[in-house]
């Protein structure tokens, strides 16, 4: 890995990951699937959606997901354009009946109570808030048809389980687009478990892959059967249809679903999600564990049952500039460290996802060691 450059302070190179990407997403994306992917020469790229090529690389990836996820009988694997924050949307015109209940405890989580609350044929949502660093209790209320989670709160390094509420008749909905592969779930607790591929699934984004159970498909089917008007590009029942002939209603990335389809079968390679969701624990717990130890970095999530083992969330103390630690850091080729831009704390945020080497993680505290020492005797 190339060191820095200039005047830029030089960390040692038996300091520096072999590969310097935690962002939160985009994520790394590994080398070996990139290769695979231009090895495919013109088979995918440039070819239809519509015909053989692309329609047997979605059924693999459907067949996979229903596999990583062991999905119960009768949920379906349903693939969109637009990533997680068009599902929001045609979950709101699609999902919710009247009134839905949200858990806010960050910028992710806050986004989708936003749009539900903006939406002119539906009631106010139910909103529980809780500060950045901790997490609402979700609450049983009849006032509501669909309860909304958010599995992983992607800003903050917060993680929540997910677990059904209510009667049965109300659908659970859960956020995961940064918790999806990196953290182990029971899909018969929920009804509708969606996410983007650009976290622990090392794609791009742009596209959305949502795991729906009957409840949830018969209620798609139902509002779509209504008087309610969607528009086209938000009908999540003509995703569900398009989705059993293996196609999407529009054109795909269909590079982002090779890359997909690439890490998917990866983590089934190496013992599937039980496996993935160990070693982003692995990863995490060096960061927290480092954390804790450090005269000068702690833990943001004080609870230690609320810590992601995905994003990692660390607080500097004051006296030293986590924005220099990172643009350090960025000059010799770790990247994308920095806090989420709207929390506003002297932080560091980092992406643990299984592409990530926990070997790598390693190396990460022994740079930011370094560069912190190297700071700290220039203006003792």
């Amino acid at each position: 890995m190339a060191a820095g450059s200039g005047s830029a302070p030089v960390i040692p190179q038996d300091l520096l990951p072999e590969d310097g990407r935690f962002g939160c997403g985009p994520s790394k994306v590994p080398g070996l699937a990139v290769r695979r992917l231009a090895e495919t020469g013109n088979l995918l790229l440039g070819t239809s959606h519509r015909q053989a090529p692309v329609r047997q690389l979605m059924g693999r990836i459907k067949e996979t997901m229903a596999d990583l996820f062991a999905a119960p009988e009768g949920y379906e694997v349903v693939i969109g354009n637009g990533g997680a924050t068009c599902f929001w949307d045609m979950a709101t015109v699609g999902l919710i009946l009247h009134r839905s209940q949200h858990l806010v405890f960050g910028e992710f989580s806050a986004k989708f109570a936003q749009a539900v609350a903006a939406a002119p044929f539906l009631d106010s949502p139910e909103i529980l808030r809780a500060a950045p660093g901790t997490r609402p209790e979700p609450r049983v209320s009849e006032e509501v048809d669909c309860y909304c989670l958010t599995q992983n709160e992607t800003s903050t390094g917060v993680a929540m389980p997910v677990l059904r509420l209510g009667d049965g008749g109300q659908l659970v909905l859960v956020d995961a687009t940064s918790a999806a592969g990196g953290m182990e779930v029971d899909l018969s607790e929920c009804d509708a478990y969606y996410f983007s591929p650009q976290k622990c699934f090392a794609a791009d984004g742009g596209l959305w892959v949502a795991l729906l159970s009957p409840a949830a498909v018969e209620r798609a089917r139902a509002i779509a059967d209504s008087d309610r008007w969607v528009p086209p590009f938000l009908d999540l029942w003509g995703a569900i249809e398009s989705s059993r002939l293996d196609q999407t209603v529009n054109t795909p990335a269909i590079a982002t679903l090779f890359l997909l389809a690439q890490q998917a079968d990866w983590m089934q390679e190496h013992g599937g999600l039980k496996w993935a969701a160990a070693r982003c624990r692995e990863s995490s717990s060096l960061i927290y564990g480092w954390a804790q130890r450090s005269p000068y970095a702690s833990p943001f999530v004080a609870r230690e049952e609320d810590r992601s083992p995905v994003v990692a969330t660390v607080d500097l103390d004051p006296a030293i500039s986590a924005a220099e630690v990172s643009a350090v850091l960025r000059q010799n080729g770790i990247v994308d460290t920095e806090s989420y831009r709207k929390l506003g704390r002297n932080q560091l945020r980092l992406g643990l996802f299984p592409a990530v080497d926990p070997a790598d993680v390693q190396r990460l505290t022994a740079a930011i060691d370094w560069v912190v020492a190297m700071m700290s005797s220039r203006t003792g």
